[in-house]
């Protein structure tokens, strides 16, 4: 007779899941890629590091899920933008401040997710992340082409340019003592917004 789970397994086993997953993305947060070891991501989550290994053969697949998740929340914040309401500006300045102030508040991921030496396998999964989020602002520089609110560019080569702009922006100011708190964290992050959307501005109109 084959065996079946029960509910009670079943819920077990999803929590085991959810409770390696979190603890892993907490240790990559505190220390990033390199300080975030199965052994520790087991104690921290309260289970065995064979359990760990139980539903993720290897360190990379591990930590390669926790980039996807934490990838696909900042996706859906970007999209959410990109689709709501306002002037494709408005639209663009408010996806790159989101994205920013929520690389402020988790500035070692946010510098693990971005830049940080990692394992190929971590590293595949950060390059398609990168790629859905410009597929978000391909949308948005598309949707300004069509309200004559943004030049006639080529949306994938502008989208690439706007993406690359501020997480090259954020890298070397994520450490606080350079990015600053309060007031001088809100105007870096409003000059970031501004030179993304001046890849896609309209040059001002000549006059006669």
């Amino acid at each position: 007779m084959a065996y079946r789970r029960t509910a009670s397994v079943v819920t077990r086993l999803e929590d085991n899941r959810a409770r390696i997953l979190a603890a892993a993305r907490d240790l990559v947060a505190e220390g990033g890629w390199r300080h975030a070891h199965v052994a520790t991501v087991a104690e921290k989550a309260g289970v065995a590091t064979g359990t760990v290994y139980r539903y993720f053969p290897s360190k990379a697949e591990l930590f390669a899920e926790v980039l996807a998740i934490v990838s696909r929340r900042e996706r859906d914040v970007v999209a959410a933008i990109v689709d709501g309401d306002g002037a494709p500006a408005a639209r663009m300045r408010g996806a790159v401040q989101a994205f920013a102030k929520r690389a402020l508040r988790g500035r070692r991921l946010a510098h693990a997710m971005i830049v940080e030496p990692c394992e190929p396998e971590i590293d595949a999964a950060r390059l398609e992340w990168r790629a859905a989020l410009g597929e978000e602002f391909v949308r948005l520089v598309r949707l300004g082409q069509e309200q004559g609110a943004f030049r006639d560019c080529d949306p994938r080569i502008a989208a690439a340019c706007v993406v690359g702009a501020f997480m090259e922006a954020l890298v070397g100011p994520l450490a606080p003592e350079a990015f600053g708190e309060g007031d001088a964290a809100s105007r870096l992050i409003g000059e970031i917004a501004d030179g993304c959307l001046a890849i896609v501005a309209k040059p001002p109109a000549r006059t006669p």
